[in-house]
């Protein structure tokens, strides 16, 4: 069997007011069981919400945070978060919380904060880039 292609996913819609961490999910779990690899997972934009550590879904619905961290952790996929899209909508590290002299970090584990650079990484690194947009 030849190994298969690899695969970076930008998910740019939050959780919960778009399908795009759904459908990224259904795609990288199919992706992974025809044999491929994932090498990264960026997360732009609103898609940022997916690395808070402070996301919790009522008890009747989906923990797609939750999930997607599991899979990650589970498949050893680097989960990157823009560091602008992240700092903007309130989601920073250790680093960043010490630079900011901020209260309190929520980075969600195993998911780190870093800059378009592992996006462009990511373009040029794998066979094939696919993007999942929330709506506009």
């Amino acid at each position: 069997m030849s190994p298969g292609l690899s695969y970076t996913l930008v998910i740019t819609g939050a959780p919960w007011s778009s399908q795009a961490p759904q459908t990224a999910l259904a795609f990288a779990q199919e992706l992974i069981a025809a044999g491929h690899h994932i090498d990264r997972m960026f997360l732009y934009g609103e898609g940022v919400h997916l690395a808070s550590a402070l996301s919790t879904p009522p008890s009747d619905e989906p923990d797609w945070p939750g999930q997607w961290a599991d899979f990650l952790a589970d498949n050893q996929t680097p989960g990157v978060a823009c560091i602008a899209s992240a700092l903007r909508r309130g989601i920073v590290d250790q680093g960043e919380q010490a630079r900011y002299e901020l209260s309190a970090n929520n980075l969600r584990q195993p998911y780190q904060i870093a800059g378009l650079g592992e996006w462009v990484e990511g373009n040029l690194k794998s066979d094939r880039v696919i993007y999942f947009h929330g709506s506009h």
